[in-house]
């Protein structure tokens, strides 16, 4: 059974990436949190992106294309 509660994380080169990605979000009405990237990950921006992993088809899709994103990372 997949856990529903997992979170995953938006790593992105620049602020200004994660800046369009939370636009695209808002539109899109993806439930998101912008968080400082966890110690445990290593990213140029600072800030990361937070959501659910259930939507992770949905934010892959409103950024396809528009976005340049670093990595996903799971962090729960």
């Amino acid at each position: 059974m997949r856990d529903t509660k997992t979170r995953l994380v938006l790593l992105f080169d620049s602020t200004s990436e994660a800046l369009l990605a939370e636009k695209l979000f808002k539109g899109a009405g993806i439930s998101y949190k912008i968080i400082p990237v966890p110690r445990h990950l290593s990213s140029d921006c600072g800030v990361c992106i937070r959501f659910s992993a259930t939507d992770k088809e949905r934010v892959c899709e409103a950024l396809d294309g528009r976005v340049d994103i670093r990595d996903i990372c799971p962090i729960d």
